[in-house]
């Protein structure tokens, strides 16, 4: 019980700190569940958002009911999704119900254009992560920047782009892969080839001794 109550807390103050959406939540997501909690690694917190990315609902309700799932089950993902919820239900509550009377004050509608530039800053801070931990060679350099390229000029939606980028990946690995075992194969027949060889000349020098 005090692990889903943990679950809960820790998704709650995320909740609760998170300004712009799910990628916003990236940088508290990693300081919580990674860094401070060891729930999961950065490869991990990236593949739970490249799914909940691609699945149905909010991508950080998403994640966040991934982790809780992946600590303690069914209850985990329960206590998890509950705690990163309830700030927005509770905050929401109270904006709407004193929006409507401040929306025109001159001190909001400044909060409001801070807020939103800190989002900026949160976004392209987790833009930044995604990027160091995702792009590791060429091939997911030019996955990234063809799903780039699709979203731009072609509107393509992110599922359809997740789908795509997963199909490529699985391809060029496989080409990799085989290339790669062709490479070993035939370095191994080259050094049993030669191991032959040198063998095979032992032999003849130990004969040629032998008659001397």
């Amino acid at each position: 019980m005090k692990e889903l109550i943990s679950l809960f807390t820790t998704f709650f103050r995320i909740g609760l700190f998170t300004f712009g959406g799910g990628y916003a939540m990236l940088p508290l997501i990693q300081r919580e569940v990674v860094e401070k909690h060891n729930w999961a690694d950065e490869d991990e917190v990236m593949d739970y958002y490249a799914v909940g990315q691609c699945t149905p609902g909010v991508i950080a309700v998403n994640v966040a009911t991934f982790i809780g799932y992946k600590k303690k089950g069914i209850p985990g993902g329960i206590f998890a999704t509950l705690g990163v919820v309830c700030p927005s239900i509770i905050i929401i509550s109270i904006i709407a119900a004193c929006l409507t009377h401040f929306s025109d004050n001159v001190y909001v509608q400044h909060a409001l254009a801070g807020i939103r530039l800190a989002v900026c800053a949160l976004v392209t801070v987790s833009i930044f992560k995604l990027f160091k931990k995702g792009i590791v060679d060429a091939v997911t350099a030019l996955i990234a920047l063809g799903v780039f390229l699709l979203m731009r000029f072609f509107d393509i939606t992110p599922v359809i782009s997740v789908v795509l980028a997963a199909v490529v990946g699985i391809v060029f690995r496989c080409v990799i892969k085989k290339g790669g075992k062709k490479s070993a194969d035939k370095k191994d027949d080259k050094a049993a080839s030669d191991k032959a060889e040198d063998s095979t000349e032992n032999v003849s020098d130990d004969k040629k001794g032998e008659a001397k």
